[in-house]
């Protein structure tokens, strides 16, 4: 069995262990550095000394990260980015970058151009192809400075062909410049899968600096293992394949903390709450997998529709910073400072930390002086937060049980909850992200549009099936372990041709 490190690199702080298969050996929890390496490094080191084991016998590191999220979110490190869209003369009244907030369109100098193409949901061609209409295309580009590409088209996930065609003009005229085609990131639905191709586009040099950092800090360490970050759906990919499609990570924290606590927990079913150092993340599990988000997922402001998690975050977290009557906490924090600035390490600001152990939940540092008046109206403002996430994520009338993991769950205390059945407190719960990383397993997906008109509904699902299962075999998944954990069809009235969408996925272990 090959040993594995487990790493989640958070806003406050780095999380790291090291497993044997399943058997946990060693755990660490440093804050997240400036430059990212040095947190890696120090957490990482630490793990290793804990499990009592040579650096040399890691034959795998997965990382989980939301550098790339928060990139998007506080519009910094993004490429000046253009859209070149394959469907006039249709779809010109909804342009690239519509529906985008204005900032975000600023940060990447948003640029759109609609060009002849596309195809039919069968395939057809919507209009011709036009390559003298790229090279026109690829001139306006190149004279704005653009530093990355996109090529959309509609319906390109049934057919790419024309995308593939764009993408090649385009990284022959422009050397260098980043393409991305819109059909290797979102799904069905031109405008998202669009701007989920966008946000991808503009986060590439960022990626390829993200992944140098983290292959450097394993160099540092003498560590020659293969590297894996997490994906939105709790899946690996490759690190070489990050630097092509960084927004599968997005959700990667809040993911991995999701599976790890169904591990800790031994259960397939129930509401998670992942308090960090700055937000809750809040999610249900389903099988034992996070449940995927039904609806188009607004990123930064930026609607997206690739695969992304159903997920709440709020603004609590152990470094929330409590008014002095307790009556607010957060969303402000003081992040990765949490050891100096808290009050209970000596620090001058009463952070939700100091609450918690004002009221006994934690033996951390030395007495924060809140009084008990103040400790507990900011106690009942936490358990408010918390019951209207459990209460935004839950299915069902019915109280369910919900698993506290992550650094910041000693903010939650005994007192029963609207809607929680129980509350579980696994063993290890303050570093289920970096578990739930180190436990990740190789997915294949297929997202496509069908006519049942064209063959048995059995013959379409095997086809799906067996794409879905190269696909997981390209990502270095086990083809024996591969096992199906998704087959979804949904009618499309609207289209000729009894067209239905088919969605189906596999997972497995790596090889």
């Amino acid at each position: 069995m090959v040993i594995r490190a487990g790493i989640d690199v958070g806003g406050t702080n780095t999380d790291a262990v090291i497993l044997d298969g399943r058997r946990l050996l060693g755990s660490a929890k440093r804050p997240t550095s400036e430059d990212v390496t040095e947190g890696i490094v120090t957490a990482l080191s630490a793990a290793i000394h804990d499990a009592g084991i040579a650096a040399a016998a890691i034959g795998r590191v997965m990382i989980g990260t939301t550098h790339f999220t928060n990139a998007v979110v506080q519009r910094r490190d993004l490429l000046r980015t253009a859209v070149i869209r394959l469907a006039a003369p249709a779809s010109a009244i909804l342009p690239p970058f519509v529906d985008w907030p204005g900032d975000v369109r600023a940060a990447v100098d948003a640029r759109g151009l609609i060009v002849p193409g596309g195809v039919e949901f069968d395939g057809r061609p919507l209009s011709a192809f036009d390559p003298s209409a790229i090279r026109d295309a690829v001139k306006t580009l190149d004279a704005a400075a653009v530093e990355a590409v996109v090529i959309s088209a509609v319906f390109s996930p049934v057919s790419d062909a024309q995308e593939q065609a764009a993408a090649a003009i385009v990284a022959d005229a422009m050397p260098g410049v980043p393409v991305v085609c819109s059909a290797d990131i979102g799904r069905i639905g031109l405008l998202e899968r669009e701007n989920a191709a966008a946000l991808n586009a503009a986060l590439i040099r960022l990626a390829e600096r993200t992944t140098d950092a983290f292959t450097a800090a394993l160099a540092r360490m003498d560590l020659r293992a293969e590297l894996y970050l997490t994906q939105n759906d709790g899946t690996l990919m490759r690190a070489a394949d990050v630097r092509r499609f960084p927004v599968r990570t997005f959700a990667s924290g809040p993911t991995n903390s999701m599976r790890g606590a169904a591990y800790l927990c031994e259960t397939g079913d129930a509401i998670v709450l992942d308090i960090g150092g700055t937000t809750t993340d809040a999610g249900a599990l389903v099988h034992g997998f996070p449940r995927e988000a039904g609806a188009a997922v607004a990123v930064g402001g930026v609607r997206t529709n690739f695969r992304m998690p159903d997920l709440v975050s709020i603004g609590l977290g152990g470094g929330s910073i409590v008014s002095e009557d307790g009556a607010v906490v957060g969303p402000r924090s003081v992040g990765n400072r949490l050891i100096a600035e808290a009050r209970v390490f000596g620090g001058a600001v009463m952070t939700a930390t100091d609450i918690a152990v004002a009221l006994g939940r934690g033996a951390l540092g030395s007495d924060p002086h809140v009084p008990y008046a103040v400790a507990a109206r900011a106690s009942a403002t936490i358990d408010a937060m918390l019951a209207d996430v459990v209460d935004r994520m839950k299915a069902t009338a019915a109280d369910v049980p919900v698993i506290l993991v992550g650094g910041g769950a000693l903010l939650v205390g005994e007192a029963a909850m609207p809607g929680v059945a129980s509350f579980l407190r696994p063993e290890h719960g303050d570093v289920a992200n970096a578990i739930g990383a180190a436990l990740a397993q190789v997915s294949g997906e297929v997202d496509r549009v069908v006519s049942l008109d064209n063959g048995s509904r059995g013959e379409i699902i095997e086809a799906a099936l067996r794409d879905a299962r190269r696909a997981a075999v390209r990502a270095g998944g086990a083809e024996a372990s591969l096992a199906t954990v998704e087959v979804d069809e949904v009618p499309l009235a609207y289209l000729p041709g009894n067209a239905v969408r088919m969605r189906v996925k596999v997972v497995g272990d790596l090889q």
